[in-house]
């Protein structure tokens, strides 16, 4: 099966680095490194197949500051997050 996110970010500089399980939560895994950023909201739109339904969509955002992990929520077909 097909699974479709769009993550909205605060800011530019974010690379999609890949998706894990942890249980039954499918995690899709970003990370923004460095210095400077462009301070524009900006949108990722990945799709993954996989072999299963997950019962959560979450996204793990990794910065030099430290990690972020927010809940995505499905509409439509496809999961939708914004970074907080």
């Amino acid at each position: 099966m097909k699974v479709a996110l769009e993550v909205t970010f605060r800011m530019g500089g974010v690379s999609y680095r890949g998706y894990r399980w942890e249980g039954s939560a499918l995690v899709f895994e970003f990370e923004r490194l460095g210095d400077a950023f462009i301070q524009v909201l900006s949108t990722r739109r990945v799709e993954v197949e996989v072999d299963r339904s997950p019962e959560k969509v979450l996204v793990e955002l990794r910065t030099k500051e430290g990690r972020k992990v927010f809940e995505a929520f499905e509409r439509d077909g496809v999961y939708l997050a914004a970074e907080r």
